[in-house]
């Protein structure tokens, strides 16, 4: 009969700890006994079934380290065993080692193709067994040792995946929050109409534009890109749009208000500055900022304007030509003690202009080779009968075919105003 064993005994040991079950099956009883000796001799606990499908009902509870099987078994064969061993649930691995007098290549193979990790010989050599033993204790805590880090780095991934749906699902809102910057998309007025396009490379990103009354007759423009990407970049954006704010003009650091309490357009160029001081002095971040601002007279198309690093503004008249020009300027928040300067132009009927930030002109094709200030000139020529928001459309669709349908690498942002002139002017 079988070795009997206890309730305690079936209880698994510690994943962790070393090769120490050792189960014996074999239909005859002596071949049992001298494998058995031999195996608690070296400080092994031994346990024996007389079939295979003893043996299989022991391995649910008892999961062994080690299994010698003769391979001739009435009923259910060594090899059969081996292939329903293999198959038990748990990732606890037993090395398997099969007793047989065959030594044909086929038979080998069969052997491995169902599972089998080593093969004896028949009659069994003692010094031979052990060093087998060996062998498999060495291979048992090599896979242990692996199924542990591959049981730590799912936990670890899967912690990842918990801490990362969380970061979309917040980066998600951070998004809405941040697009809410820009309730509207555009706006008519008397004289012109005014439309914005705002597009993050990720969930968030440093770009803003927008637009705010500034007194009589007079509408502020403006275009922000923030350096970097990402969360601390969108915070900046957001503070900022509190510095330009069309909600609270006394906020608005762009307006003053005169004698009779009206507001109005301070100096693009002190505004600027005024900027400039805010980051340096209250600011405790490492970002700085490019930034384009207009004042743009809604009656006369008088435009003036203040450049700091911020691609030139783009101005395309009724007739298609297209003007890009501008000083340039030193980027907002990298040193104090900073000036800026303003130049002016004059929109006339069926004219337009574009703040555009970097995104657009530093657009890579599929070589690498910028769009740069000539190619979005033949885009915007080629646009010249698009208004308002399709325009931005368009001019979104053909950076996506100029870029061969990629992922644009930085954001994508612009403010359009096109004027139309005075309705009495002929």
């Amino acid at each position: 009969m079988a070795h009997e064993y206890s309730e305690a005994q079936k209880q698994p040991e510690d994943p962790a700890s070393s090769l120490r079950r050792v189960l014996i099956v074999d239909d005859s009883r002596l071949q049992r006994k001298i494998l058995s000796s031999s195996v608690k001799r070296w400080g092994f606990e031994v346990f024996e079934a007389e079939s295979g499908e003893e043996a299989l009902a022991m391995c649910a509870d008892l999961q062994p380290d080690l299994v010698l099987s003769d391979w001739m078994m009435p009923g259910m064969n060594g090899l059969e065993f081996c292939d329903a061993f293999r198959n038990l649930p748990g990732d606890r691995y037993g090395y398997f080692i099969l007793l047989t007098s065959k030594s044909e290549k086929d038979e080998v193979a069969m052997g491995l193709q169902a599972g089998a990790d080593d093969f004896l010989s028949k009659p069994v050599d003692a010094n031979e067994l052990r060093a087998r033993i060996t062998a498999g204790e060495r291979i048992v805590e090599m896979q242990r040792e692996l199924t542990e880090k591959n049981r730590l780095i799912s936990e670890t991934l899967n912690e990842l995946q918990r801490l990362y749906d969380s970061l979309d699902s917040d980066l998600i809102e951070a998004k809405k929050l941040q697009q809410s910057l820009i309730p509207v998309r555009h706006k008519s007025f008397e004289t012109g109409d005014v439309s914005l396009m705002l597009r993050s490379s990720g969930h968030v990103g440093g770009d803003l534009v927008g637009f705010f009354p500034a007194g009589p007759d007079h509408l502020g423009l403006y275009s922000i890109d923030v350096s970097g990407h990402g969360i601390s970049s969108a915070l900046m954006t957001a503070r900022l749009a509190g510095y330009l704010s069309a909600s609270a003009p006394d906020q608005n650091v762009a307006l003053g208000k005169d004698e009779d309490g009206t507001y109005v357009f301070l100096p693009p160029a002190d505004v600027i500055e005024t900027l400039n001081d805010l980051v340096l002095d209250e600011m405790e971040t490492e970002h700085y900022f490019t930034l384009l601002l207009a004042d743009v007279n809604l009656r006369t198309g008088a435009v003036r304007m203040s450049q700091a690093g911020h691609p030139h503004p783009v101005i395309q008249r009724a007739g298609g030509t297209i003007e890009q020009t501008g000083p340039g300027g030193f980027p907002v928040g990298l040193m104090s003690g900073i000036s800026f300067t303003e130049f002016e132009a004059t929109l006339a009927p069926g004219d337009r202009i574009l703040l555009l930030s970097d995104g657009v002109i530093e657009c890579p094709s599929e070589e690498g080779v910028m769009l740069e200030e000539d190619g979005l000139e033949d885009m915007l020529k080629t646009l010249s009968d698009a208004r308002g928001p399709a325009l931005f459309e368009a001019l979104l669709w053909k950076l996506g075919e100029f870029a061969g349908d990629r992922a644009f690498p930085d954001d994508v942002s612009g403010i359009l105003f096109e004027f139309q002139g005075a309705p009495d002017a002929t």
